[in-house]
């Protein structure tokens, strides 16, 4: 009903244009015919020309209707439909659709834009449903692994006959199991809230050596209890503007990798030096190195290249601080080599 009407109505704006044109046409001619002939149109003669004329515009109308028909099912109604089966399939879940550009020489190029905004909009949708699957999976199976240790760890604290040096070793590993768990929640709020922008940078200049040796001597008691050599090459009066408390973060995190992966008797260095427009972070170790397939991989949320580790970290230190210095537009590379040690790279915009 609906498609009858519309053809209707598409019938009648052609008949009143074609009778408009075909009007104005035959007074026209039969103006100039009189002018120019002297010739007397009688009653009857018009009375002819007007049925026969009528009825030209009933045939022109009608054709002009069913042209008009087969060109919008060609170039219009053929690729709307396709575009709306697409999005019927995107509700349904299916992120993989994608429209293909049908030709320039049947269709309207409206729709070209059109089909590369759907296209880029599903492309978008499926990336972020993939990152939200692996995400809640990442989650979930972190989560598990200490949820678990703290159980055991419950049920072997209740034996009556305990003795105290397992209660002792076993609530260490009850405490932590829960830092571990809080560490991660900690991190997954801190990277939800870089990621969309709900964290805004406060840009002030500061001295960023005095913040590193800060930073660093907070690891103080972890590198004389590992026994690990410390060594520090930090250029004076570095000026860096940028959010001093997200540039925390990132040493933190770096320093922190840099001791869990440092084995006793290895060597962390700390270098500061700087280039015409860079602060220029380095961060190097002496620990057990990563191959080239990690590296490529160790910036993505909860990636673990070394399992042997896991149970000491849940891989989103360094995807934060890739979100961080990406909001401070500074670069970071890293070089490591397996069984050598590794070293990150940071470079911040001096003041």
């Amino acid at each position: 009903m609906k498609r009858f009407l519309r053809g209707l109505n598409h019938y009648i704006v052609f008949f009143l244009l074609a009778a408009f044109l075909v009007t104005c046409c035959i007074l026209l001619f039969a103006n100039a015919l009189m002018d120019s002939l002297g010739v007397v149109l009688t009653e009857e003669n018009l009375g002819t020309a007007a049925k026969l004329t009528f009825g030209n515009v009933i045939l022109l109308s009608v054709l002009f209707t069913l042209l008009d028909a087969l060109r919008r099912k060609l170039t219009v109604e053929r690729t709307a439909r396709r575009i709306a089966d697409a999005a019927k399939r995107i509700v349904a879940g299916d992120f993989s659709v994608r429209v293909d550009k049908p030709s320039r020489f049947t269709n309207d190029e409206s729709f070209f834009e059109i089909i590369d905004c759907f296209n880029r909009m599903a492309q978008e949708l499926s990336g972020v449903e993939t990152l939200r699957t692996d995400f809640i999976s990442n989650v979930s199976h972190e989560m598990k692994t200490p949820l678990a240790v703290m159980q055991n760890y419950g049920t072997l604290l209740q034996a009556p006959d305990l003795p105290e040096d397992k209660r002792i070793e076993y609530a260490q590993g009850v405490s932590n199991s829960a830092r571990r768990l809080a560490d991660m929640v900690t991190n997954i709020l801190k990277l939800n809230k870089l990621e969309n922008q709900q964290i805004f940078p406060k840009a002030e200049a500061f001295d960023l050596g005095e913040q590193l040796c800060e930073i660093l001597l907070q690891y103080e008691s972890v590198w004389e209890r590992e026994g690990i050599d410390i060594e520090t090459d930090i250029a004076e009066d570095v000026q860096v503007c940028a959010d001093r408390e997200l540039l925390s973060l990132v040493w933190n995190n770096l320093l922190s990798n840099a001791f869990k992966f440092t084995p006793a008797g290895g060597t962390v260095s700390l270098t500061l030096t700087t280039s015409e427009q860079h602060a220029i972070v380095k961060v190097q170790d002496t620990g057990c190195g990563m191959s080239a397939e990690t590296g490529a991989h160790i910036f993505e949320k909860f990636y673990q290249g070394d399992t042997s580790h896991a149970t000491r970290g849940n891989g989103l230190g360094l995807a934060l601080v890739k979100r961080v210095v990406d909001i401070v537009h500074g670069e970071i590379s890293v070089e490591s080599e397996l069984d050598k040690g590794t070293t990150f790279t940071v470079k911040i915009g001096r003041a």
